[in-house]
């Protein structure tokens, strides 16, 4: 297949690495003008790839988006004009919100949606670490996208697993969870995930969790506490070594990606008039201390 990857941050770059170790054409559109980029996994060889090549665009098969979720709309844009009308258009990226933008846009072309749990870091611009195996859930976010499965076989050949879900909404929700339980907190703290384990933090991540249950049973996403809570302390402890990509966006002064991942939670909250808040005083939070900067 022709597939461009459209942000080669870290999980961009591992997926560019591994379609072109087994075979698909690969080209890049990162925010350097430079013709041509080059990356390395791991220790393997460097490997070079096209970038911001408008024909990559046109004859592209799959166009995969892996840039943060507040920079989909502005790093889409200078695409548009050369995108065929066949080319699948997949989301990869922390949060929700993001789909119906790209839908209004481009609402001719397959949309697909994907959630990894799949670890990458990049230590330089050319390297990308493949730091810890996890899975990729796919599904369709309109009825085009609901026809392209076949996406599951094509990528899981590349980086597996990779698992096709007619019900990605549970699993975007399921995410969407996890995050806004961990990342405020760890970005507020500054603290590596598994310091959430610890005693002083039972009774928020208890609130925050009982929110989210409530929002997600309004959203038809069943879940009970005690399962969603479990899900999530064992992200906690699975993930105990990192730091989430919230903290390290505070840590740096970057703008984080709330507005997608709590913030979206809480226009749902209005939807359905359910008051949550603690998820809306960790909103808060993050958003002064974004602020902050600025000042």
């Amino acid at each position: 297949m022709n597939i461009l990857i459209l942000g080669p941050g870290a999980v961009g770059s591992l997926w560019a690495t591994k379609f072109k170790l087994v075979g698909h054409h690969v080209s890049l559109w990162g925010r350097t003008s430079k013709s041509e980029l080059s990356l390395q996994l791991d220790d393997a060889p460097l490997t070079t790839y096209s970038n911001q090549s408008i024909t990559s665009v046109q004859e592209a098969d799959l166009i995969l988006i892996t840039v943060k979720a507040w920079q989909v709309e502005s790093a889409i844009e200078p695409l548009l004009p050369y995108i065929s009308e066949d080319t699948i258009v997949m989301l990869m990226h922390n949060g929700m919100g993001t789909a119906p933008l790209i839908e209004a846009k481009l609402a001719n072309n397959p949309i697909v949606i994907a959630t990894t749990t799949h670890g990458a870091y990049k230590p330089s611009k050319q390297q990308v670490l493949h730091t810890g195996h996890g899975y990729t859930q796919l599904g369709g976010f309109n009825a085009k996208g609901a026809q392209c499965d076949f996406l599951a076989e094509v990528m899981n050949h590349a980086l597996p697993e990779v698992h096709w879900n007619p019900n990605i909404n549970g699993a975007l929700w399921t995410k969407l969870a996890i995050n806004c339980a961990i990342n405020p907190l760890t970005a507020i703290h500054q603290c590596k995930n598994g310091e959430l384990a610890a005693n002083e933090f039972a009774i928020e991540l208890a609130n925050i969790t009982h929110e989210l249950v409530e929002v997600m049973n309004k959203e038809e996403i069943k879940v009970d506490f005690d399962a969603l809570h479990a899900t999530i302390m064992q992200v906690v402890n699975a993930t105990a070594a990192n730091y989430s990509s919230m903290r390290q966006d505070v840590f740096h002064r970057r703008r984080t990606e709330i507005d997608f991942i709590t913030g979206y939670l809480l226009q749902t909250t209005e939807k359905h008039q359910i008051s949550t808040p603690e998820n809306t005083k960790l909103y808060q939070r993050i958003k002064q201390i974004e602020q902050s900067w600025t000042e």
